[in-house]
C-alpha cells in the first residue's frame, strides 16, 4: 500500500481500535493465479505472537480455504470511515479529496481441524458480538455438530505486519483540518462524523 509519510499510522492502539470497531474484513490471497477475495467477521487477538492474530471462519463451500491450506501469504483489509472532502472547505486553494483510515494486515494463515478448536472459534466469535445485548445468544450444537462444524473451515493468521495509513487532511494547514473537521461534524452522514471525530484526535495529538 502507498502511504506518505504523513498519512502512516503506527499506534497500536489506533489499528487495534480500527479493527476491532469494524471486524469485516476483506481477505485477500491468490488462487489459480488471480487475486480471491472473501468478506468474513474477524476477531483480532492483539497480545498473540509478536504482532497479534486474526481468526476467523468461512464456508467449507468456499475455496479460499485451499489457499489458506497452502501456506501462502495473506492479506487482510480493514476499512473505517471515509469521507469526502471538498476544497471549498479550505482557506487556501486546493482539490477535490477523500478522507478515509485503513489498515492492511500481512500473515501466515493456518487451517483450524480439530473440532474443539473450531467450536472454540466459533464461541469467541459469537462471544465478542453478542456482549452488546442484553441477552445474548449462544450457539447450541448439540445433536447436529458434526454436521454444522463440517460446513466450515476455521483458520488462525499469524501476523506478520500490521501497515496503517489514516488519510485525514495532515498534509493541508491546521486551520484548513479546522475547518473540514467543522463541516463534516454538520454532515448528516454518520461516516462524515467518524472521519471529523477521528481528524479530531488526530490533531490534538499533532498540537
Amino acid at each position: 500500500m502507498y502511504i506518505p509519510n504523513h498519512f502512516k499510522e503506527e499506534n497500536p492502539e489506533r489499528l487495534a481500535a480500527l479493527i476491532e470497531g469494524i471486524p469485516l474484513g476483506m481477505l485477500v490471497t491468490v488462487h489459480d493465479e488471480f487475486p480471491f477475495v472473501s468478506h468474513l467477521p474477524f476477531l483480532f487477538e492483539r497480545h498473540a505472537g509478536t504482532h497479534g492474530k486474526l481468526i476467523g471462519h468461512m464456508a467449507r463451500a468456499n475455496p479460499q480455504w485451499h489457499d489458506l491450506e497452502q501456506g501462502q501469504k495473506v492479506l487482510a483489509v480493514f476499512q473505517g470511515p471515509n469521507a469526502y472532502v471538498s476544497p471549498s472547505w479550505y482557506a487556501a486553494p486546493g482539490v477535490p479529496t477523500w478522507n478515509y483510515a485503513v489498515a492492511h494486515v500481512y500473515g501466515v494463515p493456518r487451517l483450524v481441524e480439530d473440532e474443539a478448536q473450531l467450536v472454540n472459534i466459533l464461541e469467541k466469535l459469537t462471544a465478542v458480538h453478542e456482549a452488546q445485548y442484553p441477552e445474548p445468544w449462544q450457539a447450541d450444537l448439540s445433536g447436529e455438530k458434526t454436521r454444522l462444524l463440517g460446513m466450515i473451515v476455521g483458520f488462525e493468521i499469524e501476523i506478520t505486519e500490521i501497515q496503517g495509513k489514516f488519510k485525514l487532511s495532515q498534509n493541508r494547514s491546521v486551520e484548513d483540518q479546522q475547518r473540514v473537521i467543522a463541516q463534516l461534524a454538520r454532515s448528516p452522514s454518520p461516516l462524515d462524523i467518524e472521519v471529523s471525530a477521528l481528524m479530531v484526535s488526530n490533531l490534538d495529538g499533532r498540537l
